[in-house]
């Protein structure tokens, strides 16, 4: 019987586990605040972790000085994920902002603004949505 899971993505899901892990307890750097780890893409061999983040910013504080961060402390990432990880190749990580997000609630935005205008053009031509079925 096949195996459901690939072996890369068994490990992106831990790997993404440990990450939430560690950058929840272990790394103290106050640029990057609270972080969402959203996905973790590993290359076949497992040799490169895409990790996508988002952030919760609080006051000044930018999406892009927090990724600047992360990437700064990516090494010191990469040796906590090694201690914690029995692998023989330790993944390099590389840590990328994650649109689908903003991209999401744009989206959204722009369903509701064509929902809402047709109403208001249904409401003044005089049609009720029980007169078009």
């Amino acid at each position: 019987m096949a195996k459901e899971y690939s072996r890369s993505s068994r490990v992106s899901q831990q790997v993404q586990k440990e990450l939430a892990r560690i950058l929840q307890q272990e790394v103290k750097d106050p640029r990057i605040g609270m972080v969402t780890i959203s996905g973790v893409d590993l290359t076949r061999d497992l040799a490169y972790a895409k990790v996508f983040v988002t952030f919760l910013t609080v006051g000044d504080q930018t999406n892009d000085e927090s990724l600047e961060g992360l990437n700064a402390a990516s090494g010191y990432i990469r040796r906590l994920l090694g201690k914690a990880m029995q692998l023989r190749i330790v993944p390099e990580v590389r840590f990328c902002f994650d649109e689908t997000l903003t991209e999401g609630l744009r989206i959204s935005e722009l369903v509701s603004g064509a929902i809402k205008s047709d109403k208001i053009k249904s409401a003044e031509s005089g049609k009720t949505e029980e007169d078009e079925k």
